[in-house]
């Protein structure tokens, strides 16, 4: 059994004994202290801290235990249910709420599920925030409310329609383009949220047919649910026999968005947010920002527009601070996670989509001729497994040193730039991992470079 406590929220594996695992006693505990931090820093008056969840085995009973646990905190509850990451966060924004509590493991598969934190913006909270979380969760320097001041349940499911409305009426969204092009798309909403709000958005937008592919919404995953080449086999042989013009993928709590073309192969989900932001910078010139370990591609795009690109540490709160910090127009993260400030600072597939399919529209290219007009990039996903013992720093300093005559950056594990290709490795904030990105302008020099970085730690371990 597994308790990650990081950046991205306490995440964990569900069952096992008190001191392991995301069990009935941590998820009390951590959303006790996460009340008491609440109710010290806020500036809202409400008294109302919003919850949502993906659809997840083990939602309802990790929802009964938050939920319970906030209203023992003298909180009243915003309960929106099975809604999306993104909708979530615009919930609080919307309500008025002085926080939220997102119920989601992310692209994890069904035995995790994890607490996201949320401030009175509908954002995450920082690291220094969620440091002092922790601290109170660890000291259980907490304090239930009395009977005279317990909290109350308030039930509402308008938020699906509400995000929807909210991301039509952006005005680089348009309908009547998108309605004009007859599109015919298919998704693959892996068995989460994604099936009950992605069909909606699309018939929202003006679609013209749906092929949909496990859309119904009981948490038992028809495969590895994060949208990556490997786990996305289905609807590429779909793409093909339904003649669909676009695919979209997401993610369980719908926060990352994978295109598929036409023709069944992967538009790659770094480019995801390449191709939203080259539409975005085509109306709205601005900074972009996206983290370490994405793609090169949109530099390049944003400097063809004559604006100025900068990289953050990974992490959507990082990346969201660098945005801030930058004022820009349009950022997110290369695993398909598209930020558009417009709405609100949060992952948002629905934005991904409706800008992405409006884009299409505009352009009047099949989805491959479109993903041509960019840069050619190749990532390498690749990662180590951490065991008992092994001294991440100690690796991660013993690299930068043996590179130390290429340009590093440290802010965030150790990125490697070359002239031509780069390579980050990093511990991950999700699983007990080192993960290595490597690109290049090829798939065979980016997983060469990748493998390099992974025998260099292997003999160091050693």
């Amino acid at each position: 059994m597994t308790l990650i406590k990081s950046i991205s929220g306490i995440r964990g594996t569900i069952g096992g004994n008190p001191d392991e695992g995301l069990n009935p006693l941590a998820i009390v505990k951590f959303v006790a202290a996460y009340a008491t931090f609440i109710r010290s820093n806020t500036k809202k008056t409400s008294n109302k801290i919003v919850v949502g969840r993906d659809a997840r085995i083990s939602g309802p009973m990790v929802k009964h235990i938050v939920v319970g646990t906030l209203i023992g905190m003298g909180f009243d509850v915003l309960d929106i249910d099975k809604a999306s990451t993104p909708t979530t966060e615009l919930a609080v924004i919307m309500s008025g709420a002085c926080g939220g509590i997102i119920l989601t493991a992310s692209h994890n598969p069904k035995q995790w599920n994890a607490l996201k934190l949320l401030n009175e913006q509908g954002e995450f909270l920082n690291a220094a925030e969620g440091n002092t979380v922790l601290q109170i969760a660890a000291s259980e320097d907490f304090e239930f409310a009395d009977i005279d001041h317990v909290g109350e349940v308030i039930a509402d499911n308008t938020y699906n329609r509400k995000h929807i409305q909210s991301v039509l009426k952006l005005p680089l969204v348009d309908v009547k383009a998108i309605k004009a092009a007859k599109f015919r798309v298919a998704i693959d909403c892996v068995n989460s949220v994604g099936g009950i709000i992605i069909p909606e958005l699309l018939d929202a937008l003006g679609v013209k047919e749906i092929f949909k592919l496990h859309c119904a919404p009981h948490g038992d995953f028809a495969h590895n649910p994060e949208p990556i080449p490997e786990n996305l086999t289905e609807i590429s042989h779909l793409m093909q026999h339904a003649k669909a013009d676009v695919g979209f993928v997401v993610d369980p709590d719908v926060d990352r968005l994978a295109i598929i073309c036409e023709d069944g192969e992967m538009f790659g989900e770094e480019y995801t947010l390449v191709a939203v932001s080259d539409y975005v910078l085509s109306h709205t010139p601005g900074n972009t920002v996206s983290n370490l370990s994405s793609s090169r591609a949109l530099r390049d795009v944003t400097r063809s527009y004559g604006c100025e690109y900068n990289a953050a540490a990974v992490g959507e709160v990082n990346v969201v601070a660098k945005m801030k910090d930058t004022h820009a127009v349009i950022g997110g993260e290369g695993n398909g996670g598209v930020i558009y400030p417009e709405l609100h600072y949060g992952r948002d597939a629905l934005v991904g989509i409706a800008l992405f399919l409006t884009h299409l529209a505009k352009k009047k290219m099949k989805t491959s001729e479109l993903k041509a007009t960019y840069p050619p990039y190749f990532i390498s996903k690749q990662k180590v497994q951490l065991t008992q013992g092994m001294d991440v720093d100690a690796i991660l300093a013993k690299v930068k040193d043996k590179f130390s005559a290429y340009e590093i950056t440290d802010i965030d594990g150790v990125k490697i730039d070359f002239p031509d290709k780069w390579v980050h490795l990093r511990k991950s904030n999700t699983e007990p991992i080192i993960r290595i990105y490597s690109e290049a302008h090829t798939m065979q020099e980016a997983e060469e470079i990748g493998g390099e970085l992974m025998q260099v730690i292997k003999e160091m371990c050693r």
